[in-house]
């Protein structure tokens, strides 16, 4: 794990199902798949000095265009005074017993690698429009 989130806070009685860094623009993150009690939701973190500047509206903006946000999801924000920047989202009641570790790995797996495509694809096109160029 990246050391800027080494010291990320976890509320009482909340269980981190799956974590992994993750990018998002040009921000580095840390995804999270957590639960506490019979609720599971993800959570995207940032560093409150990478969103410096930027708006609660903003933030939240660039979460919801990444491939791991769940359209029609609600959200919630915190920006901590522990140095982090929360956006909870995809909340869901779960029966405990029926959670699926593997799949929501795979599901994590599968958002970063259409972020890896998508980001390949930009350097593609931007590096073709940059031999398009005249000299």
């Amino acid at each position: 794990m990246n050391k800027k989130f080494e010291n990320v806070p976890l509320e009482k009685d909340t269980v981190i199902l799956f974590e992994k860094m993750h990018n998002i623009d040009v921000f580095d993150c840390l995804y999270q798949i957590w639960q506490q009690g019979i609720y599971q939701a993800n959570s995207v973190i940032f560093l409150n000095e990478d969103v410096e500047g930027m708006s609660q509206e903003a933030i939240e903006d660039l979460v919801k265009q990444d491939a791991i946000f769940v359209n029609k999801s609600s959200t919630s924000f915190t920006k901590s005074d522990s140095g982090y920047t929360f956006v909870n989202f995809n909340f869901q009641e779960i029966d405990d017993f029926n959670f699926d570790l593997e799949a929501a790995k795979k599901s994590a797996e599968k958002h970063a690698d259409i972020d890896r495509i998508r980001k390949e694809q930009i350097a593609a096109r931007e590096k073709d429009q940059k031999l398009q160029r005249p000299v």
